[in-house]
């Protein structure tokens, strides 16, 4: 895929940070270069050595004006451990800009979809609250951060990491995440949702694990209406949040969840 100027070098001669304009040193980190098929030619990200705690994320937020690098946690506490047993695989990936998300989700609207199902009903309008009267996304997703390193029962050992990306949503496919194989090869075109709904709805990729995808979002559909269309989005993207993450495995119970929601989870099988 497309890239860059990677930053993340100049952490190796100065691992406070300060290089990058950031006004509290870092902790103790490191570079990270690993994937499936051997060193990458430069580093992916940098990741922090300890657990993250509140505060953390809105520490770093100055690198992304300074220096390009966006904040994400990484849990590491998982079967698969950190990012050098995720099978990581830059190499595999487009660009998110090459692909559209309507054309994405219709294409797997039409795999997964029942007989029953209408056809793909295109993309849904941004919601009441759009993003340019709802709160501040990066505020949002500070604060999402902020409540998941309190909450163990979401993540179980973050770590604050630094990408360079263009924005939020290519996260994912700038380190080579893998963890929708079972559903697609390619990251970077479910990163081209990410920034539809980054458009729509003020998402945020506030953390990864081996495969779970965590978002913060600041404008959630707030009517059934844009609840029940979103749901169908929800579903093109990640059949087993329906199928398995709903008691009766139906789109409508899974709307309900996201009325007013400010976190989305997504988890492939």
């Amino acid at each position: 895929m497309a890239t860059l100027p990677n930053p993340l070098p100049q952490l190796a001669a100065d691992p406070s940070g300060r290089v990058l304009g950031l006004e509290l040193p870092l902790p103790q980190g490191r570079l990270i270069d690993t994937t499936d098929d051997g060193p990458w030619h430069e580093p992916l990200l940098w990741c922090a050595d300890e657990t993250a705690t509140p505060g953390a994320w809105a520490a770093v937020q100055p690198a992304r004006r300074t220096a390009g690098l966006l904040p994400v946690l990484l849990d590491v506490g998982g079967d698969q451990h950190g990012p050098e047993e995720w099978e990581l695989l830059p190499g595999e990936m487009s660009y998110p800009g090459d692909h559209d998300a309507d054309e994405v989700l219709a294409e797997f609207w039409d795999a997964y979809a029942t007989v029953e199902d209408p056809e793909w009903p295109g993309l849904t309008a941004p919601p009441t609250s759009a993003p340019d009267t709802a709160p501040d996304p990066d505020t949002v997703a500070a604060e999402t951060a902020d409540a998941l390193v309190k909450d163990s029962s979401r993540l179980k050992d973050p770590r604050l990491a630094l990408v360079p990306a263009r924005r939020s949503a290519d996260i994912p496919a700038a380190i080579g995440w893998t963890g929708p194989t079972n559903h697609e090869n390619d990251v970077a075109r479910l990163c081209a949702v990410l920034r539809s709904w980054e458009d729509r709805f003020g998402i945020r990729v506030v953390a990864l694990a081996h495969d779970h995808l965590v978002l913060s979002v600041a404008a959630p559909p707030t009517t059934e209406a844009e609840a029940e269309a979103l749901a169908a989005e929800h579903f093109a993207f990640c059949p087993d949040n329906i199928w398995q993450g709903t008691t009766d495995g139906t789109r409508g119970s899974y709307a309900r969840t996201l009325l007013g929601e400010p976190l989305w989870s997504f988890w492939w099988d």
